[in-house]
């Protein structure tokens, strides 16, 4: 798969990094615009990456009521540990969970993108130390490459849940697929205690904010779900809720295209997702 590669450092003081998402500094800004997107960046040249593949639990998910998060002990295990192993640590907070110290301050790395997503962060595969292959430069990224990088060591540690966006080409896919199947045959982190599929019985906004270890799309999906009905769990109109947001999706095994209410189970309060990650495919928005 053909992405470009860009050489920086990681800093992470001022900023909120999570299990999937980390601040990123070229060495040469104008690299950024080789970048199809645009890149929303900072005035220091930073930009927040969106680790390609991977959705961690929720640190602090902004809905109209205010930020919630998903069960703090995964969650904040998968941004401690995204941090380390981009050797940044040490790494202290405030009490609005913003980086005010690490050790060292940046830690070098590099970076494998196609693209931004609709939110101006760069989608992108996150690699630490020196670059193996000149920056700002169109290069062939393999398996054997994907495995020395962040992303694939969050789902091989169970600290991720695998989510594909329609980008990233079929063999990378099967690469973290491979690493979510070790993760869960190891009952790693999130394979400890996930409910995506048995089914998590909604009973209000604080079962899934405490204690339901889920995928954390579903989880976006039912809080906002709940904000909406001022707190009221009844799962009656769920499914109409997802029609009408209306999120794409590509099902591998059937080659249908259809909307994320369509592998979402709801039985009186139990909410499931039917269809395993690694056969959906979404849509980017």
């Amino acid at each position: 798969m053909s992405m470009l590669v860009i050489k920086g450092t990681y800093r992470v003081i001022g900023s909120r990094p999570d299990g999937d998402s980390v601040r990123f500094y070229p060495n040469n800004p104008a690299e950024w615009d080789l970048v199809p997107g645009p890149v929303r960046r900072n005035v220091k040249g930073g930009a927040q990456l969106r680790l390609d593949g991977i959705d961690a639990l929720e640190t602090h998910y902004p809905t109209r009521a205010g930020e919630v998060h998903q069960p703090l002990h995964f969650a904040q295990e998968a941004a401690q540990m995204l941090l380390k192993w981009l050797r940044l640590e040490n790494v202290t907070r405030d009490e609005r969970d913003t980086v005010t110290g690490s050790v060292p301050e940046e830690a070098e790395g590099y970076i494998y993108t196609r693209g931004a997503d609709v939110h101006g962060r760069c989608v992108a595969f996150a690699g630490r130390g020196p670059s193996p292959l000149p920056s700002g430069e169109g290069v062939h990224v393999d398996v054997a490459a994907v495995e020395q990088t962040a992303n694939y060591f969050q789902l091989r540690e169970g600290l991720a849940y695998a989510t594909f966006y329609r980008k990233l080409f079929p063999d990378l896919r099967a690469a973290l697929i491979e690493a979510t199947a070790q993760a869960k045959s190891e009952n790693r982190g999130i394979w400890q205690s996930d409910l995506t599929f048995s089914g998590i019985k909604v009973e209000g906004l604080q079962a899934l904010t405490e204690s339901a270890t889920i995928m954390p799309k579903l989880f976006r999906r039912l809080a906002d779900y709940l904000v909406l009905n001022d707190g009221d769990p009844s799962m009656a109109g769920f499914l109409d809720y997802l029609a009408k947001r209306d999120d794409r999706l590509f099902i591998i095994s059937t080659g249908h295209w259809t909307g994320f209410d369509t592998v979402v189970n709801v039985t009186d309060q139990t909410v499931k997702l039917t269809t395993p990650l690694e056969d959906l495919v979404f849509e980017e928005r």
